[in-house]
């Protein structure tokens, strides 16, 4: 497959930390999420993914508030955020930290009341009686016909003024896989030349890496769901992993153990892996690929957030687990795991992940055990394993010489990095 746009160099080995304005303070503005800037800055995030910022349509709104993925106007702030000026304070903070901010793109779709349904009803998919329609399920929301040039070229220019006039890096594109391929690679083309910016698709179909540098790794999340389960083996998981590597040339993965979506329809984290979160999360973190954060998870967040209401992160004074993630975010940075080659250590337990990342010198081994097992033995031997390793956690220095044995307590998660 052909690739026909280099990634940007600031998102090789980034993570992205997605930000739900409405939830994550009492006000839920722009401006009293600014605050958290510099902590999430502090704890390594490197791309803040917004969560739809535009208006919310009214007519067959879903709850109160209603779903931040109908939108009225694609050129306009949601007033529950606060206004264009208190969006352009937040990026140009996050920009003053060497931050970058992607926003939610939802082309798809637009809400019942978005103004092109007065002023070019003729954008829309329609029924045979020539009514407005929708194909998904969703209630709240119409179907664009991406057969109307005009439409097109109208969404290209909606797109244009947030990276122009608000200065934003890039777009993460809700439900990419529904609008047609073509229609992306001319979206990036025109986009990027404002200024290269980051595109990442929420699909899995490796198409897409045609016009976008990143997709998720829905196959891997909906596998691990089934191996909580017992449902399936590791091995099983392994295979999904595998099929990722043979794309690993032409586009990456997004790796996340909690979205908006995962969250507030299927369960948090500690709902659907229970102790094994944490595990993931190192995983996610140290894989080949790109991770997410989602919004609380650092504090950490045990709910579900309301999708249509009102309902905010309960912060604690220091987020509990800030430190962890500070951890993982830093190890992130290393050339190993940025651009590392990956061996898979065999562990003759089932329920036990155990991996080398490395580049030239620098050396990462993870060790994860998903299970409430405990006592589990293994032994890794590999050429790479050799020199002075700092456990990333405890801070204690170990000297290998190509072969060490491990004992780990259940759901334990280590990391060492070689330093000498």
């Amino acid at each position: 497959m052909v690739k026909n746009f280099p990634i940007v160099k600031w998102a090789i080995g980034a993570n992205i930390y997605e930000v739900n304005i409405r939830q994550y303070t009492a006000a839920g503005t722009f401006e009293a999420f600014s605050f958290h800037i510099l902590r999430l800055y502090e704890m390594g995030v490197s791309i803040l993914w917004l969560m739809p910022i535009t208006p919310i349509s009214i007519e067959k709104r879903q709850g109160t508030l209603g779903s931040y993925y109908a939108c009225s106007n694609y050129t306009e702030i949601n007033p529950e955020f606060g206004d264009v000026e208190s969006f352009k304070k937040l990026v140009d903070i996050a920009h003053l930290l060497g931050m970058k901010i992607i926003i939610d793109w939802v082309a798809n779709h637009t809400g019942y009341d978005h103004h092109w349904t007065k002023e070019h009803p003729d954008w829309y998919l329609k029924d045979e009686h020539g009514n407005f329609t929708e194909k998904n399920g969703w209630q709240d929301v119409i179907d664009l016909d991406y057969n109307n040039q005009a439409m097109q070229d109208a969404m290209i220019e909606a797109m244009q003024y947030w990276v122009k006039e608000c200065k934003i890096d890039g777009f993460r594109c809700d439900m990419a896989h529904l609008v047609p391929i073509d229609f992306w690679i001319k979206a990036r083309k025109k986009c990027d030349a404002i200024k290269p910016l980051f595109w990442l698709a929420e699909c899995e179909n490796n198409e897409y890496y045609k016009a976008f540098d990143v997709t998720y790794a829905w196959n891997w999340m909906h596998a691990l769901d089934k191996y909580f389960k017992q449902e399936i083996t590791l091995k099983n998981v392994w295979a999904i992993l595998d099929e990722y590597a043979k794309y690993s040339n032409s586009g990456i993965k997004l790796f996340f153990t909690s979205n908006h979506d995962e969250n507030s329809w299927n369960g948090t984290e500690y709902e659907k892996y229970g102790k094994a979160a944490k595990v993931l999360a190192v995983f996610t973190c140290t894989w080949n690929g790109i991770s997410l954060i989602y919004s609380g998870q650092e504090n950490p967040n045990y709910k579900r957030l309301n999708f249509f209401e009102k309902d905010r992160i309960e912060w604690n004074k220091i987020p509990e687990l800030h430190y962890f993630y500070k951890r993982l975010l830093f190890i992130r940075k290393s050339k190993a795991v940025i651009e590392g080659g990956t061996f898979i250590i065999p562990t003759q337990n089932e329920n036990v992940i155990a991996f080398l990342r490395r580049k030239s010198n620098d050396v990462v081994l993870v060790l994860l055990n998903l299970s409430n097992e405990d006592k589990i033995k293994i032994t890794v031997n590999h050429v790479w394993f050799k020199g002075i390793f700092q456990n990333l956690f405890s801070e204690f220095l170990f000297s290998f010489d190509t072969t060490a044995q491990f004992e780990l307590s259940a759901y334990e998660y280590r990391i060492y990095n070689r330093v000498i």
